[in-house]
């Protein structure tokens, strides 16, 4: 009856604790070690659960874990909280994720490889920097306009804003030569984000999946790769609307007493991915005004509802269509809408 049967291990840096139940569902192991003795223990231990929560470090553990013979099991910290009782410590978070992993409705998430977390790095890399040339293209504008120097609003002006600044003989020479630094650092991040974004677009040619995803008006290089590498096995949605719930774009519901009562979106799930498929959905609308081809369901929904609320909306529809591409492995085919009376087909 002292055999392990599953282990809850709360990481860190240096400090490990485990919590470990035999058949009876009682604990025989708690015990806290350093990086090695870990190691150490999981390399002699016969194979068994493992329950790690999903944070920074948690899919090369899984890995390794795994390559000892063990079934590693990660569940969302969001998951495994509801689990932890009263005080908030390591051996109680390993506990709770001891308990988390036995529920038999309990979701995880998927180990990624080397290679799926080289691509999705590929991404955390593009978002820094974009980040980065955003702040940079702020200062620039706030320093020129201390000098009374203007430029229209987007990245485009930025280069002409800089080109201005050089040619005005008002502004003195020592801003000058910092309006010169912050010019070079402007160039090499745009060199930088077009190398990242080129690498990116390289590894959608060489993943179906990828492809078949960007097939969806909306769903471009990032948003296929996102869902990708955030998304759990499609199989374990039962349908394209529990997708879109676990992504968090469903709304909350507060019903009581046979009274339904919805409210905005959940806004559960990665973020990331959700940003991305509302933008996305953002850029099909921006398009549907300017053409006349757009489907009647957007066109119909823009009359109701604000561009913003809609983009939403149209953020679901893809997540459901995401979902199918991925289950069926099909490629998504839309069906071309009829011309408006007056217009050429």
């Amino acid at each position: 009856m002292d055999k392990i049967i599953r282990i809850g291990m709360d990481t860190s840096k240096h400090v490990f604790q485990l919590h470990g139940v035999n058949a009876g569902e009682k604990p025989v192991l708690r015990k806290k070690t350093r990086r090695k003795e870990m190691i150490d223990f999981f390399t002699t231990c016969p194979p068994t659960l493992v329950a790690i929560e999903a944070c920074g470090g948690s899919h090369h553990w899984a890995r390794l874990l795994t390559s000892f013979g063990h079934e590693v099991k990660m569940i969302a910290p969001q998951l495994a909280k509801p689990y932890v009782k009263r005080n908030k410590n390591d051996a109680a978070d390993a506990e709770g994720l001891c308990e988390a992993m036995s529920r038999p409705t309990m979701r995880f998430v998927p180990v990624k490889t080397v290679e799926e977390q080289a691509a999705l790095m590929l991404i955390s890399v593009r978002t820094r920097l974009i980040a980065n040339r955003t702040q940079l293209a702020n200062a620039i504008r706030g320093y020129a306009n201390e000098f009374g120097i203007s430029a229209a609003k987007g990245l485009a002006h930025i280069p002409m804003l800089l080109e201005r600044v050089q040619a005005e003989n008002t502004v003195p020479e020592l801003a000058q030569e910092l309006f010169m630094s912050q010019a070079e650092e402007y160039a090499q991040l745009e060199r930088n984000i077009a190398d990242v974004e080129a690498k990116l677009k390289a590894w959608q040619r060489n993943d179906e999946r990828s492809i078949r995803l960007n097939t969806i008006p909306g769903i471009g290089p990032i948003g296929s790769a996102l869902l990708i590498m955030k998304t759990p096995a499609p199989e374990l949605f039962k349908s394209g609307r529990q997708f879109a719930a676990w992504i968090g774009l469903t709304p909350k519901d507060h019903s009581t007493g046979g009274k339904l009562r919805l409210g905005c979106i959940t806004r559960a799930g990665d973020e990331a991915l959700r940003a991305a498929l509302v933008v996305g959905a953002t850029a099909v609308i921006q398009h549907a005004r300017r053409s006349w081809n757009a489907s009647r369901w957007l066109t119909e929904l823009l009359k109701r509802k604000p561009p913003k609320v809609a983009a939403v909306a149209l953020a679901n529809k893809m997540a459901r269509i995401a979902w199918k591409v991925m289950v069926s492995g099909e490629t998504y085919s839309a069906r071309p809408a009829s011309a408006p009376q007056g217009c050429a087909a």
